[in-house]
């Protein structure tokens, strides 16, 4: 512990990395540096100053990481259509690199020799951040108070609080019974009655959609443009990826869009039950799909659905920075060139309906497609030897008696 002179915090300002600042300080005898990303959680990351100040920290970043996260994270992801076991959008996910990368940046400005983070010893996160910054510093060490003290209540860090002149309030508004975790892409629930998977989630859990029973009765149509596989703009008015997604989750929460329950495997290997508040990401996942029905050749389009949970796999379990999910990434992004047009889209009670697509680069020939007279440009009669070619292999295998029923 004593070569540990400086460190990292990534630090909300509530109760948890409260109690981690002052452990660190007291347990390593060290420096410690708070860094308060803004991922477009909608809660107010400024008080996170006051308090680290009101804790003797001399050096503190509060940075906003919106257009960042989207543009560098959130964007090139959507590019693969990347869902993690065939239904979660990743939202927590695809936010840990980026914290990561941070968090090291800040070291190697500061000359900190360690880093810190508030994630228990149970759950996805810790490798997450951990996998990160070992691959952008690897002799960092890191910190896990999860994993090394005897904290392991909110009654006991209450009274660690309360004991060492913590700010912090135990008769303030009622908590949450639920641990969450939000962003601009996504906001999620774990805990409390989600513990019982045969219990429904409640209601008032959510806090961006309305229940799709509630939403508007009339619809509402949408057209988002495409530029290089990426939203640049939505009903003809360009827009930064940072306020196209906020600009979505607006709009598909009034719609009651994105709402999710799923059991997950987790990393670690227990399975996990939360649910996911993701508006903006399953409007935009729809949107894709569809610019790319009509601009990607078909062997590419089933090859990156081939790859795609692979590619998954890896955000979630953490290896952003590795190897393998930068060469994925550089097809992927390859295969976007041609990923340009127009989907336009009617969002209705909880639905995501695509009514229409357009590019100057579509591959869909109606002359070719139509059931119509179709002027010579198909001959169906191709067709005959190109089943009996594709049938060669299980004819002869017939031939020898090699039959499946």
């Amino acid at each position: 512990m004593a070569d540990v002179n400086k460190v990292v915090l990534a630090y909300s300002g509530g109760l948890d990395t409260s109690v981690i600042l002052k452990w660190l300080q007291d347990t390593y005898n060290c420096e410690v540096v708070t860094f308060t990303a803004d991922l477009g959680q909608g809660e107010e990351v400024e008080p996170a100053r006051a308090k680290a100040q009101a804790m003797g920290v001399k050096e503190i970043y509060i940075d906003d990481l919106r257009e960042e996260f989207v543009r560098d994270f959130v964007f090139p992801m959507f590019r693969a259509n990347t869902v993690y076991e065939g239904e979660y959008l990743l939202g927590t996910s695809i936010a840990r690199p980026l914290i990561a990368k941070r968090l090291i940046e800040i070291a190697n400005e500061t000359g900190a020799d360690a880093i810190s983070h508030g994630a228990t010893g149970k759950g996805n996160d810790q490798v997450r951040f951990e996998l990160g910054a070992y691959a952008l510093k690897p002799g960092v060490k890191v910190i896990a108070p999860w994993r090394e003290w005897d904290l392991l209540s909110r009654e006991k860090l209450m009274d660690y609080a309360e004991k060492h002149g913590i700010p912090i309030e135990r008769h303030g508004k009622k908590k949450s019974p639920y641990s969450m975790d939000a962003n601009l892409l996504h906001i999620s629930y774990e805990g409390g009655v989600l513990e019982d998977t045969w219990t429904e989630h409640e209601e008032d859990m959510w806090r961006w959609t309305v229940s799709p029973e509630k939403a508007p009765d009339t619809p509402q149509y949408l057209e988002l443009t495409y530029r290089n596989g990426d939203i640049v703009a939505i009903d003809g008015v360009e827009m930064t990826p940072a306020t196209v997604l906020a600009t979505l989750n607006r709009i598909g929460g009034e719609h009651g869009i994105g709402r999710l329950d799923i059991v997950e495997n987790r990393y670690v290997g227990m399975k996990s039950r939360g649910c996911y508040e993701t508006p903006g990401g399953t409007i935009m996942l729809r949107a894709h799909r569809a610019i790319e029905s009509i601009t990607l050749d078909r062997e590419v389009a089933h090859l990156k659905d081939e790859l795609m949970p692979k590619y998954a796999s890896l955000i979630y379990t953490g290896y952003w920075w590795s190897p393998e999910r930068l060469m994925l990434q550089q097809m992927i992004d390859a295969s976007q060139a041609h990923v340009n047009g127009v989907v336009r889209l009617k969002l209705y009670k909880g639905n995501v309906i695509v009514t229409g697509r357009k590019s100057d680069e579509s591959l869909f020939d109606a002359n070719i497609a139509t059931f119509e007279e179709d002027g010579g440009a198909y001959n169906q009669a191709d067709a005959a030897g190109f089943i009996k070619l594709n049938a060669l292999r299980m004819r002869i295998a017939a031939n020898k008696g090699r039959t499946l029923v």
